[in-house]
């Protein structure tokens, strides 16, 4: 047997259950919900009895809603869309056994009547099925619905857990517009849950390569004793697109690209670069080094935040128009579509080492990457040779497009003199493991099916993340910016570069 063979092991068997999707007619069902739920069929992870039920204010009948989505898989497997190659088609039979599961109730989410069908519903669902009490209620829905839904569920008796039974919630971002929201939307939430009901999802956390951060660090001798303020001069994580703001300008108007994404997923991020070794691989163990990490960050000062946003400009040779001419935009909008800063996490590992993070729509390129720049080695032995040749050292994590790490050192060009030469070494996912067309929720689904919630954020981690950029949220609201400054297709605004060329460094290419 393999190597690879004698540590594999096989995940464990889903529970049978029932999943209630509330926004089944929405955009995110159809773009990754029910695509992670068909790769799930796919693979064979689907509880063996389960339903799905389909809740939505749309007048429509299940085969209605089940031909649109069939529809829409079998486009975006011939485009390639999300995780997938262009040109894919369909596999009937795993698209047949999840179809089977599925059923579809027309509903008003502020009308505690539909609730209670729906309550009569998952009664006959379950009695037909067998799945035991079990159900999963994801709230693909806009986020003022988050708290009144779960307050409709409780009323309902929909979030009682009788005898081995469980009852989960899965609540999408953003989770809260600052401090004050998010506080207050967990005081709505926990008043009808228990903590460990709550399932707050981001989709970065089921990439591969983000789960293999931990496996990186914690389980090769090789990085671990370097991974440290002796050995590293500081980290830059990158989050850029190269869209813009498609069909949610509404709701994008309402956000910006801090709200979108700091708190959560590049907070995420920076959290899994960060932490210290949990004392095991479990839920409470890994969720407790994170928080450990936000606790230690001091709030973020706007003089070490920089927003942008973009005018028109070239990607890929076509031209994009500027932001405030997208749909639904405001012409004088002064949301920011881009947000960079610096941050410092101030424990023994970490002190003196600066976070750089930035995230961008209508970037260059579509990349997301944590790259680690190590210190500059001693000069004395090569006084005699050009040292300022000498590249630097950086550990590349890729998570998107291609998933691989990347380790850049220095190495002596063949020949009669010492001469430096930066080279690297690759490793690319698809080059060593088969791996199943993913969106990136697959993983997430399955873990609430069995319960474990190591992927998904806390309370505290959340409005301790809220806490750290609170001052710049209440800084740019009370102050305009000059937008747009800087061009679609381009990297960011020039004082994205002076955020880091003030310390005498420079962000890496996008």
């Amino acid at each position: 047997m393999s190597a690879a063979g004698k540590n594999s092991r096989q995940p464990p068997v889903a529970p049978p259950c029932a999943m209630v999707i509330f926004g089944a007619a929405g955009d995110l069902t159809k773009r990754l919900v029910m695509p992670a739920l068909y790769n799930l069929s796919c693979s064979g992870l689907l509880p063996k009895n389960f339903a799905v039920i389909g809740v939505d204010l749309v007048q429509q009948d299940a085969e209605t809603w089940q031909k649109t989505l069939h529809d829409f898989l079998i486009s975006s497997l011939k485009k390639g869309g999300e995780g997938t190659e262009p040109g894919e088609v369909i596999n009937e039979q795993a698209w047949k056994r999840l179809s089977d599961s599925m059923s579809y109730m027309p509903g008003n989410l502020s009308d505690d009547a539909a609730f209670e069908t729906l309550r009569d519903k998952l009664e006959e669902i379950d009695r037909e099925k067998g799945l035991g009490g079990n159900v999963l209620f994801y709230l693909a829905v806009a986020e003022r619905f988050f708290g009144p839904t779960v307050e409709h569920l409780g009323r309902a008796g929909l979030t009682v857990e009788e005898g081995d039974s469980w009852r989960r919630v899965v609540i999408e971002k953003p989770f809260g517009h600052d401090l004050a929201s998010a506080i207050a939307l967990d005081k709505q939430v926990l008043s009808v849950l228990k903590e460990n009901q709550v399932y707050r999802i981001d989709h970065f956390l089921g990439k591969e390569t983000v789960q293999n951060i931990m496996a990186l660090r914690f389980a090769n001798g090789l990085f671990e004793p370097l991974w440290n303020r002796d050995r590293i001069d500081h980290v830059q994580i990158t989050v850029a697109e190269i869209v813009g703001v498609e069909r949610r300008g509404k709701f994008y108007e309402s956000t910006g690209a801090l709200r979108d994404m700091v708190p959560n997923h590049v907070f995420q991020l920076l959290a899994m670069t960060a932490m210290e070794a949990p004392a095991a691989f479990d839920a409470d163990s890994i969720r407790a080094k994170k928080a450990e990490v936000f606790t230690s960050m001091h709030q973020l000062s706007p003089g070490d935040a920089v927003r942008g946003q973009y005018a028109a400009g070239t990607i890929n040779d076509a031209p994009v128009p500027a932001y405030r001419d997208e749909p639904d935009v405001s012409h004088t909008s002064v949301t920011e579509t881009f947000v960079a800063m610096k941050l410092g996490i101030d424990n023994w590992r970490w002190a003196g080492v600066p976070f750089y993070l930035r995230t961008g729509k209508r970037m260059s390129k579509r990349k997301t990457e944590i790259a680690i720049r190590f210190k500059e080695a001693p000069f004395a032995m090569f006084r005699d040779t050009r040292v300022d040749a000498l590249g630097d050292n950086w550990l590349i994590i890729s998570i998107q497009p291609e998933e691989g790490i990347r380790l850049q050192f220095n190495a002596k060009r063949p020949g009669p003199t010492l001469t430096f030469e930066r080279v690297a070494m690759d490793f690319k996912y698809d080059d060593w493991f088969k791996q199943a067309p993913a969106t990136g929720y697959e993983t997430l689904i399955f873990d609430c099916f069995i319960g474990d919630a190591t992927l998904f954020q806390r309370a505290d981690q959340l409005e301790t993340a809220w806490k750290i950029v609170q001052p710049v949220v209440d800084d740019w609201a009370a102050h305009d910016a000059a937008f747009p400054n800087y061009a679609a297709g381009s990297a960011g605004p020039e004082e994205a570069n002076q955020l880091l060329e003030r310390e005498g460094r420079f962000w890496l290419p996008i």
